[in-house]
């Protein structure tokens, strides 16, 4: 794309037009780290030009949590404030790494050396503290401190909780038996694949985007995978039941076997699981290893224990900011008008915001269509905003082509949300008429196909 070779000597930030990740320094990534997008698919990032705050008025930062919502907001408090105090605490050993690529390190895309973000040496150029193997166990609001597990204290004049969440360990007897894991950090990647021999059968319990690419890619490594999901079809949170079926469809070619609408009774075994018995009868599933992707819980203790507001999440407004002054929340942990993301990419934007906010600017969180990516499966696939009709002003325009499937859901005359699978090549195209809330009102009226509006958005400018 010759406008990003022509930006590359001066811009500082490049943002994913597919997936929204953000991507620092002056030089384009050859692909995307995230979705796998070509460079080609980025665009400049023009939110980097926003002036630096005063940075004596910053004070210290302390920021719990690892996950890309943490670095991003260390990131962005370092550049807002160049000459403040920053410490990361990190709960695991590892460096803060690409989470959401555990699933290609499964799969043997990426090596483990390839999953953190930065070098150790970063940190310590940046002047970031890191620590790392540290818990936070208490936020001490009245003394704007934290501690850790282990006594020490951390004070700070700002604070953000970027906590991050859990796996959700269905209540299913067996489910402590040796052999059921989830798939949350390196670590449990590491169990996974020690247990994941050419000829293990697996059972992965949940069709969604974590079942279905940990499946992926296990299968790749010569694993038996069967995944279980209770609902109808594959991927519910994300695509509609035509979208489903293209991608069951598509499990049958990778030898990957498919229970949907079932529901899991038991974990059988004595002390390692031997099988998955169904609520619907029948012998159980041969299993010598369980992975659960059964979706996570929001990492909120901390704040409730310390008087925060609670909901579903840490509530936080526009800023980010939560029920203390003091306090800022971002990525996993943080609900933000109700809404809990769940979302990488979303996480990195939040925690961006977070950190500018602690430094002392004054930077909204808006709100954004929701987004997410397929990997590791061979066949790409988009989910986009609200990708079915929830009621009759809704409009729904889809079909199925050789290479998979397109809708595009319209309201008002604007496009809300659509599902690619296969050719996801207007994914970018589709979220830029979304966030700019374009009108479609002259296209609709003659009532096109999904063909039609596919060859409208890739004329779009």
């Amino acid at each position: 794309m010759e406008r990003n070779r022509v930006a590359a000597s001066s811009t500082q930030a490049w943002r994913c037009t597919v997936c929204g990740y953000i991507h620092r320094g002056p030089q384009l990534p050859e692909c995307c780290p995230v979705c796998g997008a070509h460079s080609s698919e980025f665009e400049p990032q023009a939110t980097e030009e926003r002036p630096a705050a005063v940075s004596s008025s910053a004070g210290r930062v302390v920021i719990v949590g690892g996950g890309i919502a943490g670095l991003s907001a260390a990131e962005a408090f370092r550049r807002a404030a160049p000459d403040a105090g920053v410490t990361l605490v990190c709960k695991e050993a590892e460096l803060p790494y690409y989470r959401l690529n555990l699933t290609r390190y499964l799969a043997g895309e990426v090596e483990r050396e390839d999953l953190p973000v930065h070098p150790a040496s970063w940190y310590a150029e940046q002047r970031i503290e890191l620590l790392r193997d540290a818990e936070a166990a208490e936020v001490d609001l009245n003394g704007l401190a934290i501690g850790l597990r282990g006594g020490k204290r951390l004070p700070f004049q700002t604070l953000i909780l970027t906590s991050g969440a859990h796996p959700f360990v269905p209540p299913v007897p067996g489910a402590e038996r040796a052999g059921v894991l989830s798939l949350r950090t390196i670590a449990d990647a590491g169990r996974i694949l020690a247990a994941a021999q050419p000829g293990c059968r697996c059972v992965c319990v949940g069709g969604g985007l974590l079942g279905l690419e940990t499946a992926g890619g296990l299968a790749r490594r010569g694993v038996d995978v069967t995944v279980v999901e209770s609902f109808s079809h594959l991927m519910p949170s994300q695509l509609d039941a035509r979208a489903g079926a293209v991608l069951a469809a598509h499990l049958v070619k990778l030898r990957i076997k498919l229970r949907a609408a079932v529901h899991v009774k038991e974990f059988a075994g004595n002390e390692r699981v031997a099988g998955v018995v169904l609520q619907e009868g029948g012998a159980a599933l041969p299993a010598d290893l369980v992975v659960l992707a059964t979706g996570v819980r929001p990492n909120s203790s901390l704040a409730r224990q310390a008087g925060l507001t609670v909901q579903k999440a840490i509530v936080v407004d526009n800023r980010l900011r939560t029920s203390h002054p003091r306090v800022f929340a971002a990525g996993d942990a943080a609900e933000h008008l109700g809404v809990l993301y769940g979302n990488w990419c979303v996480a990195q934007y939040q925690g961006s915001i977070a950190g500018m906010n602690a430094a002392g600017l004054n930077v909204e969180f808006g709100g954004v269509p929701r987004s997410h990516t397929l990997k590791v499966l061979g066949l790409d696939t988009v989910s986009i905003g609200q990708f079915t009709a929830p009621d009759g002003s809704y409009t729904v325009v889809a079909a199925e082509h050789d290479s998979g499937y397109h809708s595009f859901v319209f309201r008002d005359n604007l496009l809300a949300g659509s599902n690619l699978v296969g050719d996801t090549t207007l994914a970018a195209a589709v979220k830029k008429a979304i966030e700019n809330k374009r009108d479609f009102s002259g296209l609709l009226a003659k009532h096109p196909s999904a063909a039609d509006v596919a060859a409208h958005l890739a004329e779009l400018p």
